[in-house]
């Protein structure tokens, strides 16, 4: 598949997941548990069929390793979903995970005993004063919300700081995770479907402790309006639909980074799926109209340009301006 295709599926397929989300998140704030389970049992029954041959196929990795890595993987997907029931928004919550650069710096130092050079430290104090920017921004507006009196506006902080906890445990872990994928690719080569089957799949069984959120908010989605799916015609209730567009965007979108990771370059990755996040964020705060003031937009700045600066972007792409200038002189 050509790279431009790629690129457009994660743009189009992770933006709109960013939409359907908060459509479902603004309606039943606790359904993150729901929305998890939906895309992790898609996820893993296409790759049953696809991937694993319905099971006739071994993996290449041992499974010893898998369940290490699912473990992680469901702990972090659990958190970060559920963290939107914690009085998070979801600009918030985007910038937030944009930030784990930091942790898998700080991680690759501690345990991998990396050094960087001194643009990676400034790009990391840049991303590290941003989301302490926005985040510290939003404080201030969850503890001045005129609409609760005193006791319910320090009741609803407190959950607030619950979710910041939240938030930075699964950004650690995700970096930690991240380390064991690295070090697991060494050993015994890059399969990253595979992976991505193994670690939507093992976890399945986990959810039955998760069990009477997930069997709750699947009545209420069944009790929200009707509506017509426009041109098949089906009329399904409205949740249900915003769950299952969430899920096949999900999938779109992780199916285009799939993608570019076998067509580019890892730096050409992260700098898609950056811009991708930005435009997320955008389009959130617009289209919602979630409260973003002057400090956020600040906020969000130094976050992405430390990011840019992080995978050195500027460097790649000097030469390539270099020869689009030189080029009509060649002509």
């Amino acid at each position: 598949m050509h790279p431009a295709l790629a690129v457009c599926l994660v743009f189009c397929g992770c933006c709109s997941n960013v939409v359907f989300l908060e459509l479902l998140v603004r309606q039943f704030p606790g359904c993150g548990n729901i929305v998890t389970f939906s895309q992790f049992l898609f996820i893993a029954v296409e790759g049953f069929i696809f991937e694993a041959n319905f099971g006739r196929k071994r993996p290449a990795i041992p499974m010893r390793y898998y369940l290490i890595m699912v473990a992680m993987f469901f702990t972090v997907s659990v958190v970060n979903n559920y963290a939107l029931n914690l009085n998070i928004a979801m600009p918030l919550h985007m910038i937030f995970r944009s930030g784990s650069l930091i942790a898998s710096m700080a991680l690759g130092i501690i345990i991998l005993k990396k050094r960087y050079s001194l643009s990676k430290y400034t790009s990391i104090a840049l991303v590290s004063m941003g989301i302490f920017t926005c985040t510290f921004m939003s404080a201030k507006q969850v503890a001045s919300d005129s609409s609760l009196n005193e006791e319910d506006g320090l009741h609803v902080f407190l959950w607030w700081l619950l979710g910041i906890a939240a938030l930075t445990f699964a950004l650690l872990m995700s970096a930690r995770m991240g380390i064991f994928q690295e070090t697991l690719y060494k050993q015994f080569g890059k399969h990253s479907k595979e992976a991505l089957f193994y670690n939507h799949a093992l976890p399945l069984p986990g959810f039955v402790l998760l069990a009477p959120n997930i069997y709750h908010h699947a009545v209420l989605f069944s009790q929200s309006e009707p509506f017509q799916i426009p041109v098949i015609g089906l009329t399904m209730p409205i949740m249900w639909f915003y769950l299952l567009m969430n899920v096949i965007t999900q999938y779109v979108c992780i199916r285009g980074v799939f993608i570019l990771t076998t067509e580019c370059t890892s730096l050409t990755v992260t700098l898609v799926v950056t811009l991708r996040k930005f435009v997320s964020l955008i389009f959130s705060i617009l289209y919602f109209r979630n409260p973003f003031t002057a400090w956020h937009w600040l906020g969000t700045a130094f976050v992405f340009v430390g990011t840019l600066m992080y995978t050195e972007v500027w460097n790649s792409l000097g030469p390539l301006l270099a020869r689009w200038r030189k080029r009509p002189k060649e002509e």
